[in-house]
């Protein structure tokens, strides 16, 4: 550990201490022994209150515990169940009605529904690519992917292939025609775009001209109005460019001289904190804010070797265009940025007490995240003009992983101690709130009301949830085989809830109800087909794993007005709590052999597949093939999962400890060889009893009973830690 220095009654870590000092604080008008009293304070205020709330969480789950192993098969009564979660504050007494009040909210929160994406703050390239996917290539992401067939000579590989790109086109065409539809004919006939007395008109192969069906969806143009380079369209709330270039190889080869149609596509991106970094200590921390503090100044690059040729990349400007009235129309160029705190439970050991102990990570980040933020909000970045992220000049951060109103009420609480250290206006910091935690499900609008007048967002994230789901009903039962617990009833009744509740609190055209992400990033033909479920249940984004899915998943947005879906939604009958409470087991645990070792096998290679990158290379999130070598986006939500499940089995005689260890030693060498390709990866199998990341993942397992709420961080960080120790 590096030195320290002494200040306010705090320990920091040296290179936290003069990243604050010489990289942030240099360009505020706020002194460093106000900001370190001010910081110092907070800390031991509400520091108390959040290890409280943490004995609160252990105390329900010892409760819940032991009323499960009293009440067993015919002994279990749901009626007496859900009485003894009210008993015992599980579950709240239910507020009253009321609609969130929730003021400064920029509009691709409020009024605009779009993809979402999700990076880890700490890769530089990945945090660019996130920031800059608002907009993006219609026809490299049609290109590119599966959702264009290689049949008929249509194939990727190699140089620009024209039957390939004919396809492309052909889609690209269809799109027009059924988001932007000519008042007479098809875009397919089309040879000319031109303007006239600030009219879109269009010339069709037949000679006849026409316009658009519906001439209020054009809105401006770029170049001349004679051969304009680019017009922009509006449909749904979402714009889209149709471009020109007859010099371009495709565009040559096109009758209207079309180059591509340009997607406005991520509206907001959550940069992450939390599940998907590998951040340890103070050194990991400062990265993290570093790339923070680069976003928010608009100064963020990062130097790109690509097919031999280097670039640097840096964030997109401003889109401006001419409008139907001769005047000028400026559109954002990048994706509006949340930042993703920790949440209460994990601590950090860049700043300690006065005493040694380590600062809850969630309440640093809350600090120095809204303190970074000063240079967007307070507009003090050089190019003012160009990278603003909050046009209404708030602050976003993504709270995770709360259990219930009282964690959510301290996060509301640990804000205005921030806005208030920072002087900024109340409710300058807004909520996002993950219901990814079964007591935030259950009490979901409880927890909404205690943040009414700065929640911004509610998402769902299926992933945390079964974790938290398995674990808080561990004593209950052997759960479902993996794949079998997306088919129990909990699961519908939790995503129509989120929906449900957050339209009856009036997060309609104030506020996002989200969905969760979309794992499989090479099958973005299956993503197409399948994802536009999450817009069809109402929720006004969703999560994709790259600027690419964004682009397609945007296509759903035009295909439906989720704002008028809505109003139908909140007409029809609420999902049912008992629903939610349903706890998964499996109905008959008299499985085969050979299908307890199948279940295994895919735990065991799963977590070892995301556990060694995370222990060895500190990557928090990539792209881990599965047993079948498809390649999913993982992060520790999944790990959560897996390791939980062999947790519950194990307890229940499903499996013995023997069976868990030989299957992880089995699949150790499977990971090795699907990793054998990087040059970075270090084999677990040569030597099991020495590897980290091995012993690591065998932990999460054997301790996973253990771990508060079946969470992954605590084993994880520590085995980590380790790991960089011993370089």
């Amino acid at each position: 550990m590096s030195s320290r220095i002494n200040i306010a009654n705090l320990q920091v870590a040296q290179c936290l201490y003069d990243f604050i000092e010489q990289d942030v604080l240099t360009g505020l008008p706020i002194e460093s022994k106000s900001f370190w009293s001010n910081f110092s304070e907070i800390i031991e205020d509400l520091m108390p209150i959040n290890q409280q709330l943490l004995v609160t969480r252990d105390k329900l789950q010892l409760q819940i515990d032991e009323w499960h192993q009293a009440h067993q098969g015919a002994e279990f009564d749901f009626a007496q169940y859900k009485a003894f979660l009210s008993e015992i504050g599980y579950i709240v007494p239910q507020v009253d009605d009321f609609q969130i009040s929730t003021t400064q909210v920029d509009k691709e929160l409020a009024t605009m529904a779009g993809p979402q994406l999700v990076v880890p703050i700490m890769n530089a390239r990945f945090a660019l690519n996130a920031v800059n996917a608002r907009w993006g290539s219609l026809y490299d992401a049609l290109y590119g992917t599966d959702i264009i067939s290689e049949e008929d000579g249509a194939e990727r590989a190699g140089k620009y292939n024209p039957a390939r790109g004919r396809k492309v086109i052909d889609f690209a065409r269809d799109f027009l025609d059924t988001h932007l539809p000519l008042a007479t004919g098809s875009h397919h006939q089309a040879t000319q775009y031109t303007l006239v007395n600030n009219t879109l008109n269009i010339t069709l192969n037949n000679s006849i001209e026409t316009t658009l069906q519906s001439p209020q969806q054009y809105l401006a143009f770029q170049g001349d109005t004679h051969a304009p380079t680019s017009l922009l369209f509006s449909n749904n709330g979402l714009h889209f460019e149709m471009n020109f270039d007859k010099e371009s190889i495709i565009g040559r080869s096109d009758k209207a001289g079309i180059s591509d149609i340009t997607l406005e596509s991520a509206l907001t991106t959550i940069m992450d904190c939390e599940d998907s970094v590998a951040a340890v200590d103070a050194e990991d921390k400062v990265l993290a804010y570093k790339n923070w503090l680069g976003l928010n100044k608009g100064e963020l690059t990062e130097k790109i070797t690509k097919n031999g040729q280097s670039f640097t990349r840096s964030m997109a400007s401003d889109r401006s265009y001419i409008d139907t009235h001769g005047d000028k129309l400026v559109l954002k160029g990048r994706s509006l940025m949340f930042i993703r705190n920790v949440g209460h439970l994990m601590t950090n050991n860049a700043i300690l007490t006065a005493s040694g102990e380590e600062v809850p990570e969630g309440i640093i980040d809350a600090m120095i995240t809204s303190l970074i933020a000063l240079y967007d909000i307070k507009h003090q970045n050089q190019l003012t003009n160009q990278v603003k992220n909050s046009a209404e000049k708030s602050v976003y951060i993504v709270k995770p992983k709360m259990h219930g109103p009282e964690e959510v009420a301290f996060a509301n609480t640990l804000f205005e101690r921030v806005e208030d250290a920072l002087s900024l206006d109340r409710k300058t910091i807004k909520i996002g709130i993950m219901d990814e935690e079964r007591r935030t499900s259950v009490n979901l609008k409880a927890c909404i009301f205690a943040a009414k007048e700065r929640v911004v967002f509610i998402n769902t994230g299926f992933l945390d949830r079964t974790g938290d789901e398995i674990h808080t009903s561990m004593a209950a039962g052997a759960m479902e085989r993996k794949a079998d617990i997306k088919l129990t009833p909990w699961i519908n009744a939790y995503e129509d809830n989120n929906v449900d509740v957050g339209l009856a609190c009036g997060f309609s055209g104030k506020a996002q109800i989200g969905k969760g992400m979309w794992p499989i990033p090479d099958q973005m033909a299956n993503m197409l087909a399948n994802k536009i479920n999450h817009v069809e249940a109402g929720a006004n984004t969703a999560w994709v794993p790259s600027p690419t899915a964004a682009i397609l998943h945007a296509l759903h947005y035009h295909r439906v007005n989720v704002f008028d879906l809505q109003k139908k939604i909140m007409k029809r009958t609420a999902a049912n709590i008992d629903d939610i409470l349903t706890i998964p087991l499996a109905k008959d645990t008299n499985w085969s052999t050979d299908e307890i070792q199948r279940e295994l096998d895919n735990n065991s290679q799963g977590i070892l597949g995301y556990v060694v990158r995370w222990i060895d290379q500190g990557v928090g999130c990539s792209k881990v093939p599965d047993i079948n070598d498809v390649g999913l986006m993982e992060d520790r939500a999944t790990l959560r999962i897996s390791s939980q499940h062999m947790a519950n089995w194990l307890k229940h005689g499903i499996c013995t400890k023997e069976q868990v260890l030989a299957s992880l030693s089995k699949m150790a060498k499977v990971v090795d060889e699907q990793n054998s390709t990087d040059p970075l990866y270090q084999a677990m199998s040569d030597d099991l009893d020495n590897s980290v990341a091995f012993q690591a993942a065998c932990k999460l397992v054997l301790d996973g009973e253990e771990q508060p709420n079946g969470y992954t961080e605590p084993l994880l960080h520590k085995f980590r830690l380790q790991k960089k120790q011993s370089r």
